[in-house]
C-alpha cells in the first residue's frame, strides 16, 4: 500500500484519538507510568552499580590488597592479658619474599598506619597516619591539590614530612597556605608539605585511603613512632606490634592477578599460621559487581515491565470498547469496498498512536525523574541510550500485539450483520 492510500486511514485513526480526548489520555497514561518507571529504574540500577564499579575500579584491576586481621583468638583474650604484647599481621618478611618470589609481580607498596592526635594551629583531631613509601602515590592514584607527595628524598632521609587528605585538610582548616606549616602528630612535629585529594569509598573492602589520612614516610615512622603500638581504653593498655598494616602488590597484567593472588595466599598460609590477614582482589570484586549489576538491571527492567504490559492490557480493553462502538461504521466501510486489512490498518494506526505518543511522553518523564532523585536524595543515577530504546520499543511493540487482536477482530466482522446492530 502505497504512502498516499496510506495517509487516509492515518488521518482517519488520528481524528477518532481526538474526538474522544479524555479517554485516548487515560490511555496513554499506562504507557507514559510504564515507560517513565523502566527508564528511571534502570536509571537507578545503573547508577548505584555504576558507583560500586567505580570504586573497584579505583583500587587498581592489577592490584592485590593484603591487610592485616586481628585474629580472634587475641581479640577475645586482649582482656586477660592486659600489659603482654600481641603479634600478629603481616611482616616486613611477606612483602620482600612477594616482590622476590612470585611471578608477575611488578612492585609491592607497603604501608603501617597508626592512630595519632593531630594538632595545627588551635585546631586538633585524631588522624590516621599512614607510612608509606613514595610510590604508595602512583598505585592508589590521587590529584594533588596542593604542594607535592612524598618522594625518595623523603624516604631515604626520614624526613619528618607529611601529606593531608583533602578531608583531613578541610576539618583542621587548612588550606593551601598551610603548606608548609607545622602539624604536630602525637609528640612529633611535621612539615606539611602537600594536600591531595581523598576518595575512600568505604564497603566491605578496607580501601588504601580515608577522609582523614596523614602520609609520612615510613622511615619516618619507625624512627619516630616505633613498632609497637600502645592503646589504652577501660583503665587498662593493650601492647599490639603489627609490622605493616597492608600490602598492595601491583601485578605486571591482569591476566597474572589470578595465578599471583593463588601463589601469594599459599605462601602466606605456609608463614602464618593464624589467620591474621585478609586477602582482597579488586578485578575478582569487579568481575562479580558487573555480573551482579547485570542480574539487577534484569530484575529492575522486569518489575518496571509489569507496567507496560497493564498499560498494553488498557490499550487492549479501550480498543474493544471502540470496535463495539463504531460496528456500524466498519460495517458501512466494508460494504462501499474496504477490504479487512484497511480495518485492521485503521485500527493498528489508533493503537500505535497510544503506545507511541504515551511512549515519548514516559521517556521524558522517565528521563525527569533520575535527575530529581539526584538533587533531592544525593542518589547517584545514569540514563543509559539503550534503556530509552529499550523502553520504548517494547512500548511501541507492546501497542502493536495488544492493538492487534481488536483491530483483527473489527477486520472480521460481517458487513451485513454490522448494519443490522443499532
Amino acid at each position: 500500500m502505497t504512502g498516499l492510500r496510506l495517509w487516509p486511514l492515518v488521518r482517519m485513526g488520528l481524528r477518532d484519538i481526538l474526538r474522544h480526548k479524555l479517554r485516548s489520555s487515560l490511555t496513554m497514561l499506562g504507557m507514559v507510568f510504564g515507560v517513565g518507571s523502566v527508564v528511571a529504574m534502570l536509571a537507578v540500577g545503573e547508577g548505584a552499580s555504576q558507583q560500586a564499579l567505580d570504586a573497584i575500579r579505583k583500587l587498581g584491576s592489577q592490584n592485590i590488597i593484603l591487610t592485616s586481621v586481628k585474629p580472634p583468638d587475641i581479640g577475645a583474650d586482649s582482656s586477660k592479658r592486659t600489659g603482654q604484647m600481641s603479634v600478629y599481621g603481616l611482616f616486613y618478611a611477606d612483602e620482600t619474599r612477594i616482590r622476590e618470589t612470585v611471578p608477575g609481580v611488578l612492585r609491592t607498596v607497603p604501608a603501617r598506619f597508626l592512630q595519632k592526635l593531630g594538632i595545627l594551629g588551635a585546631q586538633q583531631m585524631e588522624l590516621r597516619v599512614v607510612g608509606t613509601v613514595p610510590a604508595w602515590f602512583e598505585v592508589v592514584a590521587r590529584p594533588v591539590l596542593a604542594g607535592r607527595v612524598l618522594n625518595d628524598t623523603d624516604a631515604r632521609n626520614a624526613a619528618a614530612v607529611c601529606v593531608l587528605t583533602e578531608g583531613g585538610a578541610r576539618k583542621l582548616l587548612a588550606g593551601r597556605n598551610t603548606i608548609g606549616q607545622t602539624l604536630r602528630l602525637g609528640s612529633t612535629f611535621f612539615t606539611v608539605i602537600g594536600i591531595v585529594r581523598n576518595e575512600a569509598t568505604g564497603g566491605a573492602m578496607q580501601t588504601p585511603d580515608r577522609d582523614t589520612d596523614a602520609y609520612i614516610p615510613m622511615s619516618t615512622g619507625i624512627e619516630r613512632f616505633g613498632e609497637v603500638d600502645m592503646r589504652r581504653s577501660s583503665g587498662s593498655f593493650a601492647i599490639e606490634k603489627v609490622e605493616l598494616s597492608q600490602i598492595i602488590v601491583e601485578m605486571a597484567s591482569t591476566d597474572a592477578v589470578e595465578p599471583g593472588m593463588q601463589a601469594i595466599e599459599a605462601m602466606l598460609r605456609q608463614f602464618h599460621k593464624k589467620s591474621d590477614y585478609r586477602l582482597d582482589v579488586p578485578l575478582a570484586l569487579l568481575r562479580e559487581a558487573e555480573a551482579t549489576k547485570r542480574r539487577f538491571n534484569v530484575v529492575l527492567g522486569s518489575i518496571a515491565a509489569i507496567s507496560l504490559l497493564v498499560g498494553g492490557i488498557g490499550i487492549m480493553n479501550i480498543m474493544l470498547a471502540s470496535v463495539t462502538e463504531r460496528t456500524q461504521e466498519i460495517g458501512i466501510r466494508r460494504a462501499i469496498g474496504a477490504r479487512r486489512q484497511h480495518i485492521v490498518l485503521q485500527f493498528l494506526v489508533e493503537t500505535c498512536v497510544l503506545s507511541v505518543g504515551g511512549g515519548l511522553v514516559g521517556l521524558a518523564l522517565g528521563a525527569l525523574i533520575p535527575i530529581a532523585i539526584t538533587r533531592m536524595a544525593g542518589m547517584p543515577t545514569a540514563v543509559r541510550p539503550y534503556s530509552l530504546f529499550l523502553a520504548f520499543g517494547i512500548s511501541a511493540g507492546i501497542g502493536i500485539v495488544f492493538g492487534l487482536y481488536p483491530a483483527r477482530r473489527a477486520a472480521h466482522l460481517d458487513p451485513v450483520e454490522a448494519l443490522r446492530r443499532d
